[in-house]
C-alpha cells in the first residue's frame, strides 16, 4: 500500500505522490472523517452537481466542462460549500482543468462508480467483468487527484423488499472495487447509499456493515427527503428516528441526499440539525440535491452548459445562509477513541432475500471466455441489439423453464451463485442456448433475429477448465458447491451444456438502471420486478440487450 489504511480508510487518492497538495487529505477514523494534517473532524457541506440542461452528448459530464466549471466553482465558493456529489462522468475525457479548479476553492469531489449502462440493476441485478472494468476505468481516471474524497458504488438500488437481492450484487462490487484500489496502493473509501425506505432500511443499514472487512461499506450514506417545510422540526421530520438508526454504528454516516422540495423556496432548517448537535455526535455532514435547477425543480441555479449565465433561484440564499451559521463542534482524532461494534447481517425473511455475507463471486473474464470457447452453439456478437435482446429473452426463458439452467442463475436468499453467474449476459445467454442444443441431440441451435453458429470443433475441449481460471482481481475461485435443495436438479444435468467431449458442467445455484441519482424525478427507472425459477428478463440498455437469469 502506497497509502496506509487510517482504521477503515484513508482518503485523498494518491496524495503520497505529491509534496505539497493545495488540499489536505481526509481520512476515516471509527465511525469519522478527519482532516489528516489538522486533526480536525470533517463535516460535508455539501451539493450535488449534475447539471443537464443544454447538454448536447449521450455521456453528460460536468467535470469536462471548463466553461461550466469557471463559473460554477465561484458560485461554489460563495454558497460556503467543501464538497460536490456527481452522479455521472465519462472518464475517456480530461477532467485536470475542473479538478484543479475545485482543488484551488478546497472542494473535495464524491464521484459515484456506475452510470446508466453500468450500474447494477435493481429488478435483474448480475456483477459481470463489464460493469467492473468500468468502473475500474473511472478509479485509474480520477485518483491521481488529490481532492477525490470518497467513491459510492450504489445510489438507492434496493429500495424496497421486492428488490433486496441486488443488495448482494451491490455489496460484491463493494468488496471488488476496495480491492481494486488496494492493488493500485489506493485507499479511497467505498461507500452506499440508501433511498430510507421504511421497511427495509435497518437491515440495509446493519447489512453494508456486516461481514468481513474487506465487504463492508467504508461508509454509508442516507437520501432523505422528510424534513419539509418552515414547520418541519428535528423530530416530526423523522430526523431523529434516523439520527437514533445509526447510533453506535462502526462505520462513518452521513447524509448523501435531502431538500425536500415539496414547500418553495425551501429554507434548508434541517441543516441546522445535521451540522448541530441534534446530529454532529452521529452523521458527518450532508450532500444538498441539488445545484441546477432542471425539470424537477430541485435547484439553486440556473444554468446551461456552454454558458457563463447564471440566474439564482429563491433556494440559493437561503442554503447559502443556513451553511455559513453551520459550524459543527467536532472532536479532535487525537482524543477521538471509536467504540461501537460490527452490525449482525439480517436473517432470511419475507423482507430480505440475502442469505449473511454470502456474496456472488469476483467476475472472472478468463473462466467466461473459456466457457464460450467450449460452447457447440454459440452467439456470435458480443452485444445486442433491443429487438434482438427480446427475441432471445424469450427463447432462453423458455429454456431455462424446461431445463436446469443453476449454472447461470444465482439465489440470493441460499446464498447460492452459479459457475457462470459473473459473465455477462450474452455469455450466459449463449450458455443456455448450448445446453438447450445438447438436450436437442446438437439440432436446435438456431434463434430467429439472433446471429448462433454452431461450432463443430470447440477450442476449449473440457469445460471443466474453465472452474479453474482465475478471477479478475488474481484468485483462483473454487466452483460453487450444490447445496442439498439442489440435490434433486443435479440429476437433471447429464447434459450440462457444454459441447465439448459432452462432457458434464456441474450445476450449482448462477441495464440500463440509472442507480445514479442524477435526476430526481426519474431516478428510480428500474421499477422492483422479482426474478423467478427457469425464465429469464430482458433490461434494454441504451439499445443493447441485458440479460440476467435468476433462480429463485
Amino acid at each position: 500500500m502506497k497509502l496506509p489504511l487510517f482504521a477503515s480508510a484513508g482518503i485523498g487518492a494518491l496524495c503520497a505522490a505529491s509534496a505539497v497538495l493545495a488540499i489536505d487529505p481526509i481520512v476515516i477514523k471509527g465511525s469519522k472523517f478527519f482532516n489528516e494534517k489538522t486533526g480536525e473532524q470533517f463535516f460535508f457541506k455539501g451539493i450535488a452537481y449534475q447539471p443537464r440542461t443544454g447538454l448536447t452528448t449521450q455521456n453528460p459530464d460536468p467535470l469536462a466542462d471548463t466553461v461550466g466549471c469557471k463559473r460554477d466553482v465561484e458560485l461554489f465558493k460563495d454558497l460556503g460549500i467543501n464538497s460536490i456529489r456527481v452522479y455521472e462522468v465519462d472518464y475517456n475525457k480530461n477532467h485536470d482543468a475542473c479538478m484543479k479548479m475545485l482543488e484551488d476553492a478546497g472542494i473535495y469531489l464524491m464521484l459515484d462508480m456506475p452510470s446508466p449502462k453500468y450500474s447494477i440493476n435493481r429488478a435483474q441485478p448480475y456483477w459481470d467483468h463489464d460493469t467492473m472494468s468500468h468502473w475500474a476505468a473511472k478509479v485509474d481516471a480520477f485518483s491521481k487527484y488529490p481532492n477525490l474524497v470518497a467513491w459510492i458504488a450504489g445510489n438507492e438500488v434496493a429500495n424496497d423488499k421486492d428488490t433486496t437481492p441486488s443488495a448482494a450484487f451491490v455489496k460484491a462490487a463493494i468488496r471488488d472495487m476496495k480491492a481494486y484500489l488496494k492493488s493500485k496502493g489506493l485507499s479511497t473509501p467505498v461507500g452506499y447509499a440508501d433511498n430510507d425506505d421504511m421497511e427495509i432500511r435497518m437491515n440495509l443499514i446493519n447489512y453494508f456493515n456486516c461481514g468481513d472487512e474487506e465487504t463492508r461499506a467504508d461508509f454509508y450514506g442516507i437520501n432523505t427527503y422528510r424534513w419539509c417545510g418552515d414547520d418541519a422540526t428535528f423530530e416530526s421530520s423523522g430526523y431523529s428516528d434516523i439520527t437514533k438508526n445509526m447510533t453506535d454504528y462502526t462505520i462513518p454516516s452521513l447524509i448523501t441526499e435531502y431538500g425536500c422540495n415539496l414547500v418553495r423556496p425551501r429554507v434548508f432548517h434541517e441543516v441546522e440539525s445535521i451540522l448541530g448537535s441534534d446530529m454532529s455526535d452521529i452523521f458527518s455532514g450532508a450532500i444538498m440535491y441539488e445545484f441546477t435547477e432542471e425539470d424537477n425543480d430541485y435547484g439553486v441555479v440556473k444554468v446551461s452548459y456552454g454558458s457563463s449565465k447564471v440566474e439564482k433561484t429563491a433556494d440559493y440564499e437561503n442554503l447559502k445562509e443556513v451553511y455559513a451559521k453551520a459550524s459543527p463542534k467536532g472532536v479532535k482524532m487525537s482524543d477521538y477513541k471509536p467504540s461501537g461494534k460490527d452490525s449482525v447481517c439480517p436473517q432470511v425473511s419475507s423482507i430480505w432475500e440475502v442469505k449473511d455475507d454470502i456474496l456472488p463471486p469476483t467476475p472472472s473474464s478468463a473462466r467466461c471466455k473459456c466457457m464460450m470457447d467450449s460452447l457447440g452453439c454459440t452467439i456470435t456478437k458480443p452485444e445486442l441489439t433491443a429487438d434482438e435482446g427480446k427475441a432471445l429473452g424469450e427463447v432462453i426463458g423458455n429454456i431455462c423453464g424446461l431445463t436446469d439452467c443453476k449454472d447461470i442463475s444465482y439465489d440470493t436468499s441460499k446464498g447460492v451463485y452459479g459457475n457462470y453467474a459473473a459473465c455477462d449476459s450474452v455469455q450466459r445467454s449463449a450458455w443456455a442456448l448450448n445446453k438447450n442444443f445438447v438436450n436437442s441431440r446438437y439440432t436446435q441451435c438456431e434463434v430467429d433475429g439472433v446471429d448462433t453458429a454452431i461450432i463443430k470443433s470447440p477450442k476449449q475441449e473440457d469445460a471443466d477448465v474453465c472452474l479453474t481460471m482465475k478471477d479478475d482481481m488474481g484468485n483462483i475461485a473454487a466452483p460453487v458447491t450444490p447445496s442439498e435443495d439442489d440435490d434433486e436438479a443435479a440429476n437433471d444435468n447429464e447434459d450440462s451444456g457444454s459441447n465439448s467431449s459432452r462432457s458434464r458442467s456441474r450445476s450449482n445455484g448462477d441495464e440500463e438502471d440509472e442507480d445514479s441519482s442524477s435526476d430526481k424525478s426519474s431516478s428510480d427507472t428500474s421499477a422492483g420486478s422479482k426474478s423467478f425459477v427457469g425464465h429469464a428478463a430482458v433490461q434494454l440498455v441504451a439499445g443493447v440487450a441485458a440479460l440476467a437469469i435468476a433462480a429463485f
